[in-house]
């Protein structure tokens, strides 16, 4: 299986299944001299663990990474930086009976179509559990982007099924199991769930992510434009099914005295872009938002084959999300930081020396 690692300068290289002893990654490229410890890290993982509230799956992983090379007292070396978490809580009996079935909308079908075998245990490679190193890896990018260019990652949700939540309190998202800035849904959001688990079905979720005090100039004008590297890393997510930068989808609506970002001596009036012109950062908020599919793990029967290709009804038991978007801000987050972190040190790498005479606006 190839298309494990993502990143060119700062890259990342994930491995391990949902139900195997362990997953994790190795970080390459992180510069040297960076404090980093596993309690760096460990704190964005509990962002993401399961078990953290009665709305999402009760596999209780207490998700500890383990630093197993590329710190020496206490700081990055430059080499390699080895990211272990073992898996503690597997119940691979909830999936016997699905052994020979494949569950509709999973990965099941097409792993087994391009690979002629398949780890049915929790899905395997394809399961959602991978996300957690993306966020051990990420904290090591957000640490350094922070220290070093001041810049500052965060995220929420926006939506859940018809539920529309506002950006009216950031204090409020690490406050709830939602991840939600508006603390007036709160309610609706617990009756929805609670229902939809026990309707055996699940919903689907939008969310929002967004980067400040990027500095102008990352991101190759070309192939590796900047908005599309964040929507390549935000559509690896798992479940993710859309992407938009900026105004996204809306701007087939708009006009051009609508949409472009007018400059001012004094800064930019408006941010349409999402922070990105031409494929490259102008130093405004970087911001995105992505759609999360309903869980298709759900009780409900359904029609399937077994993998003979005979017909089947079948039911999938086990531990699984409702919405499986109420975990996926810090995944999200963790994503933009690596990207943004890769993007840092090729911009550096290139045009370290360059001088523009044009001055740097305000945001």
């Amino acid at each position: 299986m190839s298309g494990n690692t993502i990143g060119k300068l700062f890259s990342v290289t994930s491995f391990g299944e949902s139900h195997g002893a362990g997953i994790g990654c190795v970080v390459d490229g992180c510069p040297p001299g960076l404090e980093l410890s596993e309690a760096d890290i460990q704190p964005e993982l509990d962002r993401r663990k399961p078990g953290t509230s009665k709305f999402v799956t009760q596999r209780k992983e207490e998700d500890k990474v383990e630093i197993l090379s590329g710190v020496f007292e206490g700081k990055t070396t430059g080499t390699p930086i080895a990211l272990l978490i073992r898996n503690t809580d597997q119940r691979s009996y909830d999936y016997a009976k699905i052994q020979q079935v494949f569950r509709p909308n999973h990965a099941d079908y097409a792993y087994i179509q391009k690979y002629g075998i398949r780890d049915h245990r929790g899905g395997g490679r394809s399961s959602a559990r991978e996300t957690a190193v993306r966020v051990a890896a990420g904290a090591i990018a957000r640490k350094y982007l922070k220290q070093r260019l001041g810049i500052q990652i965060r995220g929420c949700t926006e939506q859940v099924g018809d539920i529309h939540c506002e950006i009216r309190d950031w204090s409020a998202v690490g406050n709830n199991p939602f991840f939600c800035a508006d603390p007036d849904k709160i309610p609706q959001l617990e009756t929805l769930v609670e229902g939809l688990r026990g309707e055996g079905d699940s919903i689907g979720a939008k969310l929002y992510v967004e980067a400040t005090g990027v500095p102008p100039g990352l991101g190759e004008p070309v192939y590796d434009r900047l908005d599309a590297e964040i929507a390549f890393a935000l559509m690896s997510i798992n479940a993710v099914k859309g992407v938009e930068i900026g105004d996204g989808m809306r701007v087939a609506g708009m006009r051009g005295t609508e949409h472009r970002d007018e400059m001012t001596p004094q800064g930019f009036l408006a941010n349409h872009s999402g922070g990105v012109a031409g494929g490259i950062s102008t130093g405004q908020t970087i911001y995105a938002r992505y759609a999360i599919k309903p869980t298709s793990s759900i009780t409900t029967p359904g029609k399937s084959i077994d993998e003979q290709g005979n017909a089947v009804d079948m039911r999938t038991t086990g531990r699984h999300d409702p919405c499986v978007g109420l975990r996926a801000t810090p995944i999200a987050e963790a994503m933009l930081a690596l990207v943004l972190m890769d993007h840092y040190l090729r911009h550096r790498a290139q045009n370290a020396d360059v001088v523009p005479g044009t001055p740097r606006i305000p945001a």
